[in-house]
Parts: C-alpha cells; structure tokens; sequence
C-alpha cells in the first residue's frame, strides 16, 4: 500500500471538508479493496499516535482541523501544566482542572478552549495517549494498623509533580512497612474523580536508612544503573585490546603538541582537550580535540543500543550513571594525561580579532600532557600559578583569544543569565556538609568559549553540505510569555524594543539597560521565564539564546548520545567512514528520544541536590536567614536564600497579617487589605518552620520585611487562609488522594553553558 501517514493526514487537513469514515477515507485516497484491511489497521495505529483523531459516528478528522493539539504534558509547580505542541507553536496552559489523569511527561491531546491575542492559548486535556511512566516511587502508608497488613494503604509519590497517593489493594504490600520506600507498578491511572491504583513491585526500604534517599529517586526517575553482561563484555573486550598500531592509519599524529585538558577537579570522563600554537602568519590555531567514541561504539553493537537508550549520562550528587561502561568512559575514551588516546581534532585557523579563516576535521592520536582543575587553570590566569612556562603561555592565549570570541557573540546578540548553580559536599556517611554556590571562574568561561565555538563550527559546516545531523535548536520564545515581559518591563520605565517576537540582541539590550541596579537579577529571571527549552532536532531552527543560526552538539560524545551519533555522521562524510550515513528521517527518532532522556537526566539531578538540601536544612529549624524571593506562585512565594544556596516556600496561609491575590503580571503576591506586596527580586527575611524530607520541601515563615513584621513570625506554614493548602506529609485519601501542589518550575532555554557535568556546567 503506498499510502503513507503524512499523506493520509494532509488529505484530511487541507482537502477533506469534513471528518471521513474509512471507506469515504479509502475511496477518496483511492485505496484499493485488496488494501483496504490493511489500510483500515493503520488508520487505527495513527489514532493511538495521535495522528488522526475519531470523531462521532466513526468519522477520522486531522486534530488541527478541530481545535485538538498532540503535545507533551510539562507540570508546573502550581498544579497546573502546559503542553508542548509536536509540531511546534505556543504552549498550550492546561488549569488544575483540566488535567485529567495526565501527569508530567505523558504525551496527550488537548482541545483548544480559549486563544486570544496577546494571552497565552489555554485548553484541557482530553486523551492520554502514551504514558512517560509505568512506576511509581514513594512512601508507604497502611491505611490500618500496622499489625493488619491485609488492609489496603496508599503510597505518598515522591515525585512532587504527581499530585495524586496510589492506591494499593490488600494483598498487593510486599508486606511493605509504614515509612517503606516502594516501587509501585501502575495498573489503572484513574480519572479526573478517581485517583490511580497499582501494586507494590519492590521495596526499598525504610525513608530514613543511608543510601536510600538517592536510590528512590534513580528508581523514580527509571534510570537504568546497571549494564547489560553483553555491554560490559563487549566494553571489557573493546578496552582490553587498547590501542593497535592498525588503528593509527590514517590518524593525523598530534601527540608532539602540548594538549590538555580542564575538568571539574573529580571528573573522570574527559571528552574534550585544548591546543593552541602561533602561526607564523599571525593566526593562530587552536585545536579542540574530542575523544573519538564512535571509532569503538558501533552502530548497532550492544553498547551502541544501550547508550541510545541512556541518552546521556547522570550526575547525581553522590555518584554517576554513565551512559557508557566506565571501562569506555573514564578509561578508554577518556583523554587521560600521558597516555595514546584517539580522538576526533578540530583545528581552527582564527585571526587575533577572533575571525576564523578556516578549520578541518581530522581523526587523529593525541598525548594529553596535562589534567588540570578549573581552578588550577585559574589560578595560572591569575598569575598565582605556574605549571611550566609552555603551558602557562598556553593557556594565557587561550584565554585572550576566548575573550574575543566572547565579545563577537555578544556582539550578535548572544544571551548569557550566568545562572548560578548548588555544590553539594557530602560527609563520608552521604549526609550533607555543606550547599556552596559555584563561582563561575574565567576558566570555565574560556573553555565554554571554545565548545561554542566548535559546535557552531561543525552546524554550519552540515548545513552548507546540506548534511542531516541532529541539531541543537532553540526556539524563539513563546508570544504570550513576551507580552507579559513587556507589560511587566513596562512597570520599570523600560521599553522592549521591536514588535511580536524579540530578537536575541534585543533581550540582550533590555538586560543591558539594568546592569548594575538593583533590579537586574530580578529582570534578568523574568526574561529567563519567557524562554523555552532547548531541545534536539533534525530540523535547523537555530539556537535563539546563543544568537547562532546553526547550532549542534559535538563536544560531549562520552556522555551525550546525540554528539555521538554527529561523530559517526562527521565520520562518513568528511572522513570517509561509510558506518554513520543516516536521512534526516532517521535522525528525528533519536532526537526526540535525547530530548527526552537529557530531560530526565536533568531532573534527576536537580531531585538529588533538592533532596540534600532538605537533608540539610533539617539541622537549621528555627534559624533565622537572609534572602530573596525567587518565584512567586498563588500559593506563595519561594525564597533564596544568602547564607546557603538553598531556597524554601513561604506559603500564603503562613501569613495572618492579610490575605493576598496573586498578581501573575506583576510575579507579586499583593495584600487586599494592606497593600503589602512581595514581589520576585525582594529582600526577606524568614525562619526555617519545617522540613519534609519526603516532600523535598522546605517552609519558611517571614520575619520581616523592611524592618516591618508579617503577621506572626513565629506561626508554622499550614494555615489554610486565604485559600491556602496545608503541607502535610501522610497520605491523601480524598477519592485515591487530593491534589498537592510542587515541583517543576519554568523551563528556560536548557541552561546557558556549552558544556553540562550535572551540575558542574550548564546545558545549552
């Protein structure tokens, strides 16, 4: 039958004037009576894609045609969520009580309720059509004693964007114990009355023994920990034979060259090394030297289908879950100092003004001479440091030339938020030391300067051969979310330039205008929110936050499966290498598959240093801290605070002075009665009220604010005043469970950096 899907849907969204039942579909395509059975099961296969929607009377219509969008459902912490279009476009807002049984990451279809101009596009969500999870981790909660386990209990998610307790049936325990960390397979999700069921499939354990904290969350996230025995034997046969004389062939020999590398101090995967050497024309040539991954992982070998599966590799705070066998990934692949190690070269000739004349693509054998720590690599830079003459000379040109690389692409417009981030220290025991903010150092900005650098380079090499590769795009930002930044700029006399879609050079402007005043974190978070998330694709959309009409991912090939697959791509076409050939076709599947999974990754982490933060706080009940507010929701508003970078709520019901109504426009909550208004960007002052370990929520209570008391600041959160909901820890047993607000804040644009380590980089 030579019908394919993309054709059945065009007829029906630009020709059909109405929803068809088959036989009209059939006889209108032309299909024949020998295809029809056939042709009758995958109209059938598209509806459970999404791709056709049924209607009444048995009749197919496209989605777009009747208000119905295919997309992703993302949750939010307030309870309700958006959907990200398949197709792209604006986000589609999806209230409380339009969710349905949907939770975050399922792929659902909404209907379209309200779409007006210059306000964000609202709908409910109709269908559930693949579900992102069949598990469910949390804590146990016998609904009788505990001496009577053949009563049913309800299991409390740990997940804070499930907001619903799973139901387990008698018998159906493990003869789990209250407190018990377990994993529930899901059996029924419920509705929008009635919450989900399911079975205990493993228990973890009690929530407070050592280790298990971390665990649940590996478990929840799905994430696999160990390797298959046919990866690990083929990752022990591949790093056993090392490096044969035949496998130099054809390598250009750069091992004379001084090449290092700059890693966080503990890192033990190192994708990538720099050199640079004085031309005697003046230029310079600077090599970014990556591990060659794909000349050992083969398509389609064990260790090939289990990295695209990973998608990426895991930092958590305690350990990493690498997407390779650590006999690839930290031995080797990795490019180890004094040691022959095989990698993909980049060698740019750029001009001292940062313009580059030319670059070319070699399989080469490197020597790493050096490994150095961001912060040695700083302090050379800064003059309190030597290594050796040739490497310290090295590495001050480095530095010089990556300055003017930076000011070129800040000159196009390219947005930098210097997004802090958290450093856990962990005491032997795994319970937290410490919570540091991470000094971004010139060190690492030198070598996300070069990362950028190379990504943009090989992008706009495969666009010009017309070369399918998977990119890393980055849309522009939703039209709704600008006009609120607009509205919301506007209250601070500040104009942002252009009509409908900004350009990046315009955003970078308007956070120009407040450098240095006080409300530049402010504005600069805001601007962060209008973002979306910077995903893969085999479409080029360009990266909008880097100003960079071609962007790819080619740096990270040990820990980032598409880098990988864009090494095997840059292998057959360049290099000659005929393994990695793929049709853009081929590509989209594993783009969509590593957007995903790098999101799971990223959550994962982000759960790991949240849940050490707790741990943390847990020892400071009843301190008193200094912060500013970070976010502001209609439940309340969450505050960073300075001492720590660690950040908690304040709810509303903690606050008896008035009730206040949330003002989105304004990210204000604003008393009715006194005026007093908390807006994102203030400073507070507020004290620690309680921890919830299982929750991973922090609740403070204001102390004051300008000198000025809020209500009574030795009342705990959990007033239900002005529409308020009560923290609690227990399960919710309102029909399956009631709904519980948290987790999951806006989604920027996937971070702002060139080189992720979980934590110790950032995402771009």
């Amino acid at each position: 039958m030579p019908l394919n899907p993309q054709q059945i849907v065009e007829y029906l969204r630009t020709e059909a004037g109405r929803p068809l039942k088959t036989k009209e579909l059939a006889r209108a395509l032309g299909v024949s009576p020998g295809d029809y059975a056939e042709f009758r099961t995958l109209l059938q296969r598209m509806e459970d894609e999404g791709l056709l929607y049924r209607v009444r009377r048995q009749r197919y219509a496209a989605p777009t045609r009747i208000n119905l969008v295919v997309g992703r459902f993302r949750s939010i912490r307030s309870g309700a969520g958006f959907v990200e279009p398949d197709e792209g476009g604006d986000d589609i807002f999806i209230p409380p009580n339009a969710i349905e049984s949907a939770v975050d990451g399922d792929k659902v279809i909404a209907r379209i309720e309200r779409r007006r101009r210059g306000e964000r596009v609202e709908g409910t969500i109709i269908r559930v059509l693949e579900r992102s999870r069949e598990r469910v981790v949390g804590v146990f909660h016998p609904a009788g004693p505990a001496d009577r386990p053949e009563l049913f209990g309800f299991v409390v998610p740990n997940d804070k964007k499930l907001s619903r307790d799973v139901y387990v049936a008698a018998g159906s325990t493990r003869d789990a114990k209250p407190g018990d960390i377990v994993v529930v397979s899901i059996t029924d999700w419920g509705s929008s009355y009635r919450g989900p069921a399911g079975v205990v499939e493993e228990v973890i354990g009690p929530v407070d023994a050592p280790g298990n904290d971390v665990l649940a969350i590996i478990h929840g996230h799905e994430l696999p920990i160990d390797f298959p025995d046919d990866v690990l034997a083929e990752a022990k046969a591949i790093r056993d034979r090392g490096i044969r004389p035949e496998d130099l062939e054809g390598r250009t020999d750069l091992r004379d060259r001084l090449v290092f590398t700059i890693d966080p101090a503990d890192a033990r995967d190192h994708d990538d090394a720099l050199s640079i050497l004085a031309l005697e024309d003046g230029t310079l040539e600077v090599g970014v030297h990556i591990a060659d991954v794909s000349f050992y992982v083969r398509p389609g070998s064990p260790i090939d289908a289990e990295a695209l599966n990973r998608g990426t590799s895991v930092y958590l705070v305690d350990r990493v879950i690498p997407m390779l066998p650590h006999e690839l990934s930290s031995d080797l692949c990795s490019l180890l100092p004094d040691v022959d190690r095989l990698a993909m070269s980049l060698l740019l000739r750029i001009d001292p003004d940062g313009s580059v004349r030319s670059h070319r693509l070699v399989r080469s054998v490197i020597r790493s001479r050096h490994k150095l720590s961001y912060d040695e690599a700083q302090e050379v830079l800064d003059g309190v440091r030597t290594i050796d003459p040739e490497t310290d000379l090295a590495l001050r040109r480095l530095h010089t030339l990556s300055l003017t690389l930076r000011t070129a692409r800040e000159a196009r417009g390219s947005i930098d938020f210097d997004l802090p981030e958290a450093r856990v220290v962990l005491e032997e025991s795994g319970e937290p030391a410490d919570i540091q903010r991470v000094l971004r150092l010139e060190s690492h900005r030198l070598i996300e300067d070069y990362m950028l650098l190379a990504n943009e380079t090989i992008a706009r090499d495969a666009a010009r051969r017309k070369l399918p590769i998977p990119y890393r795009i980055h849309e522009p930002p939703d039209t709704a979310r600008i006009e609120q930044l607009r509205e919301f700029v506007g209250g601070f006399g500040l104009r942002l330039q252009g009509r409908g879609s900004p350009t990046p050079k315009q955003l970078q402007k308007l956070i120009e205008q407040v450098k240095g005043r006080p409300e530049e974190k402010l504005l600069s978070t805001v601007v962060l929110r209008s973002m979306r998330q910077a995903r893969y694709s085999e479409e080029n959309h360009g990266h909008f936050g880097l100003a960079a009409p071609y962007y790819t991912h080619f740096t990270s090939p040990i820990r980032r499966y598409p880098d990988l697959l864009l090494h095997r791509i840059c292998a057959s076409r360049f290099l000659g290498d005929d393994a990695g050939v793929l049709t853009a076709e081929q590509i989209e599947p594993i783009a969509k598959l590593s957007s995903e999974r790098e999101r799971i990754a990223e959550a994962a982490e982000r759960d790991s240093i949240e849940l050490k933060k707790v741990q943390y706080m847990e020892r400071h009940l009843g301190d008193d801290f200094e912060g500013t507010i970070s976010d502001v929701r209609a439940f309340g508003f969450f505050v960073l605070l300075d001492e720590v970078f660690v950040d908690g709520l304040v709810h509303v019901g903690s606050m008896a002075d008035d009730y206040y109504a949330f003002h989105e426009d304004a990210y204000a909550l604003i008393g009715q009665n006194t005026g007093r208004t908390f807006r994102l960007g203030d400073r507070v002052r507020v004290q620690v009220a309680s921890v919830d370990r299982t929750a991973r929520r922090i609740d403070f209570v204001v102390l004051e604010r300008e000198g000025a008391p809020v209500g009574e600041s030795t009342r705990r959160a959990g007033s239900t005043r002005g529409g308020a909901t009560r923290p609690r820890s227990g399960p919710r047993r309102q029909g399956h469970g009631a709904g519980r607000k948290g987790g999951g804040g806006r989604r920027g644009p996937g971070g702002t950096g060139g080189r992720p380590k979980g934590g110790r980089g950032r995402r771009k």
